[in-house]
């Protein structure tokens, strides 16, 4: 068995993102503080996202439980992919409400944040597809790790906190045309 430890996925998404933001102002030929700043934006957006669909919810003395790899229960995945099958089978109304609000309010900055970043997803429909694909990438990650579920319930969450993220967005551009 494998513990993967919270600071070192963090590092490594950090070190993965530098590298990729380096190489496009190389590819560009440009660099702007302000674009990069936003793109440091995105960045916490996701390492927010990692941390609580990856790793333990709660933390034992302070501190982040890694997320154990052990490929000999690894297959098969725990899969959910019957919408609302397994919703509301969880122990108390607070546990159903912790991963209601939880999983909508993760992907809310995500439905906000995408349009300002990337100018070229200037519709909703773009940001719900950029916003689900995200959502979808965190759901196909989880299938190797025995102790995460891969459930449709979770995306559709997910999505539905794209929506209304960039229903904020939209309603505080067109606040500030007006």
């Amino acid at each position: 068995m494998l513990d993967i430890p919270f600071v070192a996925t963090e590092i490594a998404l950090v070190c993965a993102w530098l590298l990729a933001r380096v190489a496009l102002c190389a590819r560009r030929r440009e660099f702007s503080w302000r674009r990069e700043l936003l793109s440091l934006v995105m960045l916490v957006n996701v390492a927010v996202i990692v941390r609580f669909t990856m790793f333990p919810f709660w933390p034992v003395d302070g501190q982040v439980q890694p997320l154990p790899f052990d490929p000999a229960l690894a297959f098969p995945p725990r899969l959910n992919l019957v919408p609302l099958n397994e919703f509301f089978t969880y122990d108390s109304p607070r546990d159903i409400a912790i991963n209601l609000i939880g999983n909508v309010a993760m992907f809310v900055p995500t439905g906000i944040v995408l349009p300002i970043v990337y100018p070229k997803l200037d519709s909703f429909a773009k940001v719900v597809g950029a916003g689900a694909l995200l959502s979808l990438a965190v759901e196909l990650v989880q299938l190797p790790f025995y102790t995460r579920v891969t459930d449709i319930n979770d995306f559709m969450l997910n999505v539905a906190g794209v929506v209304l993220g960039y229903g904020v967005y939209a309603l505080v551009k067109r606040s500030r045309r007006s």
